[in-house]
């Protein structure tokens, strides 16, 4: 199923994305991370990756934010028009055997329609209403795909800044995510300035993205770290990396 790796991840980006697809900024984001025995991921990913663990335990995370400023390269983002909306991803953490490490989505919500475009390269985007708040020091962030369900309630209150430890890192920064397309493995790199983290306290959690995707209950009480944001986010070109080998695969 994949050992721990055996240093912690970088901290700042692993490459330089310098042709970058599109550019943007990650901001008000929360990590809530489940640990989960590796088998019960391991069916949630396809042939072709392994499933990264830390100290012998798979995580998911849940991660939603405020997709900022979403441009081409050329575009600055002061020009009027440029997008910003809410989107929340349940992801888990993956390697290439032999390879790189990076993140499998599981699921994307989205609030804008256009984003849906991207299942052309196998992103799992999925259109609904989704909203991000702030009251007082409490951030509340809800969402539903269009039909209802599944759906998902989240409020924090956000604490001190951190000195991120080798996990918090671990679960944090990655710098490339996989898709599956026409029987291929892609991979998208991205770079962007260190995670500003601090932790949070849960006020409410309420869920049903998890189970949706065919998860069982986590094994213990998740951790959970909030940020402030990364503004200078540079997506790179998916570009095809290898065959997958996925039993009655038809993407």
């Amino acid at each position: 199923m994949g050992g721990d790796p055996p240093s912690v991840v970088a901290y700042g980006s692993e490459q330089r994305v310098r042709l970058p697809a599109l550019r943007a900024g990650w901001l008000t984001q929360t990590f809530v991370h489940w640990p989960f025995r590796p088998d019960q991921v391991r069916t949630l990913v396809p042939e072709g990756l392994v499933v990264e663990t830390y100290e012998g335990v798979a995580w998911v995370s849940l991660t939603p934010f405020v997709m900022a400023h979403v441009r081409p390269p050329v575009i600055p983002a002061a020009v009027p028009g440029v997008p910003t909306f809410a989107e929340t991803n349940l992801r888990t953490y993956v390697r290439r055997p032999g390879g790189r490490d990076g993140l499998w989505f599981l699921s994307i919500e989205v609030a804008c329609p256009l984003m849906v475009g991207a299942r052309a390269v196998g992103a799992p985007y999925n259109p609904g209403r989704l909203s991000v708040s702030r009251k007082g020091n409490a951030i509340s962030y809800v969402g539903s795909r269009w039909g209802g369900t599944p759906s998902y309630h989240l409020a924090v209150r956000p604490g001190e800044p951190m000195m991120p430890a080798d996990r918090d890192v671990w679960l944090t920064s990655r710098w490339r995510a996989y898709t599956r397309r026409l029987g291929a493995l892609w991979e998208t790199p991205v770079e962007h300035e260190p995670w500003p983290l601090s932790d949070a306290t849960v006020d409410v959690l309420d869920e049903t993205l998890t189970s949706a995707a065919g998860l069982p209950p986590p094994l213990a009480e998740p951790v959970v770290h909030f940020s402030q944001g990364v503004s200078h986010v540079r997506l790179g070109v998916p570009r095809p990396v290898g065959p997958l080998a996925t039993p009655g695969d038809t993407t």
